[in-house]
């Protein structure tokens, strides 16, 4: 397929350590990624390992963040492979990439799911597509083709004239941070990396060699 041997100088910012908490921090992190793209600033990548012990990934939407910038909010289908694995072994990692920015968050920590009524507020404010496709789709099972999965969007839209309620296998998890690591590209490959370590109610930081 050919090589990839393009290089990109990182110009753009610095990260200083010093006296900023990891909450202020990250706050002005999120609000200068929504800035920089207002789309898809929250698109993050979710890490599971499965029942053998494999890594998995893919990307979800962070939805919000709560617990003083500790707990990250996102939503699925309990019953597709992420809320599976989630389960059996309930530790995630998230990963944020901002380009425009040059910048990378990292995240890890232990994940719970939200409470019913969490779930429910969250669902109800989807738009009724998203909200049909939710009890369409057994996300992640494998089907026949698209056509099947039309007809099963279909069914739904009859079986809910009106409001559409939440399905019991759809909700919202938190992860809740246990390491925090900003990222800050640099010139010549020595980037900037700071990691905030929850120890108790603090968060203790470390400046960590690129």
């Amino acid at each position: 397929m050919g090589d990839y041997e393009d290089r990109k100088d990182y110009s753009t910012g610095a990260l200083q350590g010093g006296s900023e908490s990891m909450a202020d921090r990250l706050k002005e992190w999120l609000e200068a990624a929504r800035t920089a793209d207002p789309e898809d600033y929250n698109a993050m990548t979710l890490s599971t390992v499965d029942t053998e012990g494999h890594p998995d990934a893919r990307i979800v939407l962070l939805r919000n963040v709560d617990r003083e910038g500790s707990g990250f909010l996102f939503y699925t289908n309990y019953q597709s492979a992420k809320g599976k694995q989630l389960a059996g072994h309930p530790s995630a990692a998230l990963t944020f990439f901002w380009p425009a920015l040059e910048r990378q968050l990292r995240i890890r920590g232990t994940v719970e799911p939200l409470s019913a009524e969490e779930s429910d507020r969250y669902f109800n404010s989807r738009p009724r597509a998203s909200r049909i496709g939710a009890w369409a789709s057994q996300q992640s099972e494998s089907i026949a083709d698209r056509a099947a999965l039309e007809s099963a969007r279909a069914e739904v839209e009859n079986r809910f004239p009106g409001e559409v309620p939440r399905p019991p296998h759809w909700g919202g998890y938190r992860l809740v941070a246990e390491t925090v690591e900003f990222w800050q590209g640099r010139p010549g490959r020595l980037h900037d990396r700071i990691r905030c370590t929850r120890q108790g109610g603090s968060w203790i930081q470390q400046r960590l060699q690129p």
